[in-house]
């Protein structure tokens, strides 16, 4: 793929460096990016792939804007409650990248169509809030050997992970959860409250890593869970073992 002089203008300040370069910029121009949710994380998110040059996102939210997400879902305004989320991001990310291959798709991820809603995907970005779909994509993306960057929010603190349990040495999001599953009595964001800015870190840094995947600048972060806690601030990051009895990608 040869870049074009507009191109060459647009992404100017990756181009020069080194550990992207032209090169790095047309993988990203060639690349699909699945987000699973256009949330907190997903807003910031969107926005950064769609500046960055990724060549085609497919975003999954069945989820219309409410007013309450305006505090941290900085994709939308409020002219935009009551629409659809994926149809909101889609025009923002048109803003971005006219360029830009856009597919949003109002559906929420389940066992019958989550291995057709994912295929194709160099990358998945999952931003969903609940351990149901986080295992249910985290199955799939090791299934088909695809990337993911997980990344989870609550009250201060921030969780970005990347996997790629498919190989020998490296976990998957269940070895780092096990089995977890969402009680009904579970604790929500609306219960305990998130920091709005909070989000904007988490998406942030999952579109960095996304972005690190496909270009490969820097060191691979896979097996590596970074926690950010608002309060401090601190950040740590921690290194996850691969399970062995993990019935996703270990013996077990």
């Amino acid at each position: 793929m040869t870049l074009t002089d507009a191109q060459l203008d647009r992404y100017a300040r990756h181009i020069v460096l080194k550990e992207i370069g032209g090169e790095g910029q047309r993988r990203l121009l060639g690349s699909t990016v699945a987000i699973v949710g256009a949330g907190g994380i997903g807003s910031p998110a969107v926005q950064y792939l769609a500046a960055a040059g990724v060549g085609a996102l497919r975003v999954f939210d069945d989820d219309t804007v409410s007013l309450d997400n305006l505090q941290r879902q900085v994709l939308f305004g409020t002219a935009d409650v009551g629409r659809p989320k994926v149809e909101v991001a889609g025009e923002a990310a048109a803003r971005l990248d006219p360029d830009l291959r856009f597919e949003g798709i109002r559906a929420r991820l389940g066992p019958d169509n989550v291995a057709d809603l994912l295929a194709g995907a160099d990358v998945i970005l999952d931003g969903s809030d609940n351990f149901a779909t986080r295992l249910l994509v985290s199955d799939r993306a090791t299934a088909a050997r695809i990337p993911l960057v997980s990344a989870a929010i609550g009250q201060f603190q921030a969780q970005i992970g990347t996997f790629r349990g498919w190989e020998t040495d490296k976990p998957c999001y269940r070895c780092y959860v096990g089995d977890a599953f969402d009680a009904e009595d579970c604790d929500t964001c609306s219960a305990l409250g998130v920091l709005g800015a909070l989000t904007g870190i988490a998406g942030s840094w999952a579109a960095m890593e996304t972005i690190r995947q496909i270009t490969g600048f820097g060191s691979d972060q896979a097996g590596r869970l970074h926690v950010f806690d608002g309060l401090g601030p601190t950040l740590k990051s921690i290194r996850i073992v691969k399970d062995p009895a993990c019935r996703t990608c270990g013996k077990g």
